[in-house]
């Protein structure tokens, strides 16, 4: 099975959230807590010795998911052909009816449930749908500083290293997170 993943390049995000915005608009998302791609914003130091970093975290589409099992419904499965974990918001019981166990079990905060009543479970598709065309997830089209891309874990391996070190991550052996990071690099 090919597995499609991310590569997330930490020193060039500006942390501008134009993958989150991109990413709500073409999913008609609402303004407000649900973010399929948060930008989480790390900050140490202090003057004269400051340190920023910004790490985009979408769903990292694990080779053994977290979220899965815990789903009394089975919304939540892993495609065959390239590995990517999906949503069936059909089958999905809902905040009100559900423990909401696929979001406790997951380390990367990827399960997201929106406010309102009976809300379903959602998170990144990994723009499956633009995939299948032939086309680039979203937020990497929209991304102006080029911090971020998406495919087969063999060629991203390939034109990026295999690093899985970032600022604010940590790497999970036992869900093995379908990322690449090249990780910002702290100043003396």
């Amino acid at each position: 099975m090919t597995q499609i993943g991310f590569f997330i390049n930490q020193s060039r995000c500006i942390g501008c959230h134009t993958c989150s915005v991109s990413c709500k608009d073409w999913y008609d998302i609402d303004a407000g807590s649900v973010n399929w791609i948060p930008v989480k914003k790390i900050e140490r130091g202090k003057f004269p010795n400051p340190f920023l970093a910004y790490l985009p975290s979408p769903c990292y589409h694990c080779s053994d998911p977290a979220c899965i099992k815990p789903c009394p419904s089975n919304a939540i499965t892993k495609r065959d052909s390239d590995g990517i974990v999906i949503v069936d918001r059909e089958k999905c019981l809902g905040n009100t009816f559900c423990s909401m166990l696929c979001l406790k079990a997951c380390p990367y905060d990827a399960p997201q449930f929106g406010p309102e009543g009976d809300a379903k479970m959602q998170k990144c598709s990994l723009c499956v749908e633009r995939l299948d065309k032939g086309q680039q997830a979203i937020c990497v089209e929209a991304c102006p500083m080029f911090a971020i891309d998406v495919g087969p874990m063999e060629d991203l391996r390939k034109k990026y290293g295999d690093s899985k070190d970032a600022e604010g991550f940590v790497y999970s052996e036992k869900l093995k997170p379908s990322i690449i990071m090249k990780k910002m690099i702290k100043p003396n």
